[in-house]
């Protein structure tokens, strides 16, 4: 009888369903019931296609001034060298 005490007592409560599970808000079957019934605005998908429509535009424009630099350290050194 001792014994089973000592079992009863090493357990934990979570597997009795005496204590909420603490391993995250979205196990919750009350926060998933909140979720649906709510109206959210679902996520805009086309926000990661933007995203990568910027990132390729900076990418572009990066290019760009670079090529413009070097373009203009090139002339400037021919215009050096040409005065002498």
């Amino acid at each position: 009888m001792l014994r089973a005490l000592f079992n009863f007592r090493s357990r934990p409560a979570l597997r009795f369903g005496l204590r909420r599970d603490q391993g995250g808000r979205f196990r919750d079957p009350r926060f998933v019931s909140f979720m649906s019934s709510n109206n959210r605005k679902s996520l805009d998908t086309d926000l990661h296609d933007a995203v990568l429509k910027g990132r390729k535009l900076m990418r572009s424009l990066l290019k760009l001034a670079l090529f413009g630099g070097g373009a203009w350290v090139v002339l400037e050194s021919a215009r050096a060298l040409s005065v002498f």
